[in-house]
């Protein structure tokens, strides 16, 4: 994409409604306007919170504010040009439960408050193959998202990595979390043996995971409760 394409996007994405944009003086200053006020003051409801982190162009984050109406979903991501697509969409079908962020993931902490949230996404995120605790569901980011997240409150993981799936896994051992559901190959056998709306959500595919499914890559998923 063009840097002019890129500037037309940016600037059409600040009269979005459902996009916030916060500067690094909000950051700092260790708190955002909306922390705590996203159910009341953005949503207008009290339905549960819903996150997705690394969103993309946000395929998840709009899927599933369409199946679930009673739930308010915010998708988070630092790359403006991918996020403009996510937003677009949820403004052009007048998707009131879909909202977006963009930042950096480091900084998730200061956008919520406790017992904000009542679930995690992690949908193909960067593997850091040599950073294990730049990985989103490393303790490092684990112990940020316990800030905010409700008790009892789920992480799912979806990834066609077989390293970050693995990563994934050991956390969840050696920390003791309660692992809710497991598989190495999503769309084989397994879920044909979920409920409907569970294949249902897992088959919302992103843009990036149907190119990973036609070269022949399995995905992974789990879900826990750290």
């Amino acid at each position: 994409m063009g840097s002019k394409n890129k500037l037309v996007r940016f600037a059409e994405m600040k009269t979005f409604n459902n996009v916030f944009e916060p500067e690094m003086d909000d950051i700092k200053t260790g708190s955002f306007f909306m922390q705590g006020k996203w159910a009341k003051d953005h949503f207008g409801n009290d339905n549960p919170i819903v996150l997705e982190l690394g969103c993309g162009k946000g395929e998840y984050t709009i899927g599933l504010a369409q199946k679930f109406p009673d739930k308010n979903f915010i998708g988070i991501d630092i790359k403006g040009a991918r996020l403009w697509r996510g937003a677009k969409h949820g403004v052009e079908q007048g998707l009131r439960n879909a909202a977006f962020i963009r930042t950096k993931i480091d900084f998730i902490s200061h956008f919520f408050t406790e017992n904000e949230v009542a679930e995690i996404w992690c949908t193909f995120s960067d593997p850091q193959p040599k950073k294990a605790n730049k990985r989103l569901t490393s303790r490092v980011f684990i112990e940020r998202y316990l800030n905010f997240l409700k008790p009892e409150g789920i992480v799912h993981v979806k990834t066609d990595s077989d390293m970050f799936m693995a990563s994934t896994e050991e956390e969840i051992h050696c920390r003791n979390y309660k692992e809710l559901y497991r598989t190495w190959d999503l769309y084989g056998d397994a879920i044909q043996q979920m409920d409907e709306d569970t294949s249902e959500i897992l088959n919302i595919r992103t843009f990036y995971e149907k190119r990973w499914l036609a070269e022949g890559k399995k995905i992974k998923y789990v879900k826990f409760i750290p």
